[in-house]
């Protein structure tokens, strides 16, 4: 496969975890008003409040995305100059990339990073399996 095809594949994934990490809130908040017991399960609360510790954790040291390195060295390494390639690519680009100075980014991470965290206090997870 080519390099441009995994650079393709990667922002992918990173639109992916994006939308578990934004979604997965949405859906712990909804969950519990609806009484869906899942969303209150273990792993899924540890993945969750997991996935964006990291980011917070990423922009608070400054360090930019590993998923967004990757793709940008397989676009150099494709020959893009720009992330004006396949219809995917474009797309998805419109979603994850925005300019905003980085204290905007560092703000909205940490409160969205409370925010996770309030829920949960307001919305606790479930006990594991032989546990109290």
């Amino acid at each position: 496969m080519s390099y441009a095809l995994f650079a393709d594949l990667i922002l992918v994934l990173h639109a992916g975890f994006v939308l578990f990490v934004v979604g997965g809130l949405g859906l712990i908040v909804l969950g519990n008003l609806c009484h869906w017991r899942w969303v209150n399960r273990w792993w899924f609360r540890l993945a969750h409040l997991g996935a964006i510790a990291v980011v917070v954790a990423e922009s608070w040291l400054g360090w930019v995305c590993p998923l967004t390195t990757l793709e940008q060295w397989l676009r150099t390494r494709a020959g893009d100059a720009s992330y004006s390639g396949s219809f995917i690519e474009h797309w998805l680009q419109q979603l994850l990339y925005y300019d905003a100075p980085p204290w905007v980014f560092l703000l909205i991470y940490s409160l969205f990073g409370l925010l996770v965290l309030a829920s949960w206090w307001f919305f606790p997870p479930t006990p594991r399996p032989g546990k109290k």
